[in-house]
């Protein structure tokens, strides 16, 4: 649609209205505004060197920067950082640079999204699972469990916290639940990824990692790389409204995770570490 104006819904907003012609059987035709998720690049640099361009929705950038940092390996804990900077080019607040301690060595050469996601990168499943687990160990088989009933409650109680999708209805959340099933944080993004980096980011910064006894809640699907994330934060529990990839599954399963998926409609699918929900270790699969 030509001459298409966006606005920003105000300084910082997750959200853009845009102009549309909308149809309804009721009304017909009509002309009249829309709110869509914002999708802007943000330049993540460390100690004033680029080390990645990521395309997020706006909002939260340091829990972002520093969730990213962590997945990936570059920084051990919240607290390899200093402070956060903004770039001189940074007029529309698309540059952070993160400053880390002066005893912090950062091994830049171990950034793995692009290498990871894309399906072209020529590494195999098994190479990538290998070069995570140099990263980070797999979880230990503790004897905490939820109940089934617990989980299914999760997806209502997210959607009711999605500020963004509910005035968009096209942005991503992820949420962490702890123990006692408290919302302990939940962000929003265009991004599955970028999501998880936000709530890991913010754990860190709060100096709360590991997340052990924990549920992490996803929108939509679930990939090997939010698996990843999830193992960076030691979250030992990973759940979906949507389906697993094979890779996620297998990556959970040599990584002690527990994965499910289709969680929704007081219904879910078990695909890796059984043992954590409560009647499920004695139910054979298939």
């Amino acid at each position: 649609m030509s001459g298409v104006r966006m606005g920003r819904d105000g300084p910082g907003s997750d959200a853009a209205r845009v102009p549309v012609v909308a149809y309804e059987a009721a009304q017909g035709w009509l002309g009249r505004d829309d709110l869509v998720a914002s999708e802007e690049p943000l330049e993540i640099r460390v100690d004033t060197r680029a080390v990645s361009v990521t395309m997020r929705t706006p909002g939260h950038d340091e829990e972002l920067a520093a969730g990213f940092l962590l997945t990936e390996g570059v920084i051990a804990s919240g607290q390899d950082i200093v402070r956060f900077l903004r770039h001189p080019r940074n007029e529309h607040g698309s540059v952070i640079d993160v400053q880390l301690g002066p005893d912090v060595r950062a091994d830049l050469a171990r950034l793995t999204r692009h290498v990871f996601a894309g399906s072209s990168c020529g590494l195999c499943g098994k190479a990538a699972i290998e070069a995570v687990r140099c990263m980070h160990a797999p979880l230990g088989v503790e004897s905490w469990e939820v109940a089934p009933g617990w989980l299914t409650g999760l997806p209502s109680r997210m959607r009711e916290a999605q500020r963004g999708f509910e005035a968009t209805g096209g942005i991503h959340a992820a949420a962490l639940f702890d123990a006692g099933g408290e919302l302990v944080v939940l962000r929003e993004d265009v991004g599955r990824h970028n999501a998880v980096d936000k709530v890991v980011g913010h754990r860190a910064l709060a100096g709360a990692l590991p997340l052990g006894r924990s549920v992490l809640l996803v929108s939509g699907r679930l990939s090997f790389e939010i698996m990843q994330k999830a193992l960076a934060g030691g979250i030992p529990m990973v759940a979906a409204v949507s389906a697993p990839s094979a890779l996620a599954i297998e990556f959970a399963a040599e990584a002690g995770q527990t994965l499910v998926g289709f969680l929704r409609d007081g219904r879910f699918n078990v695909y890796a570490g059984g043992w954590r929900i409560q009647g499920c270790a004695g139910v054979a699969p298939g």
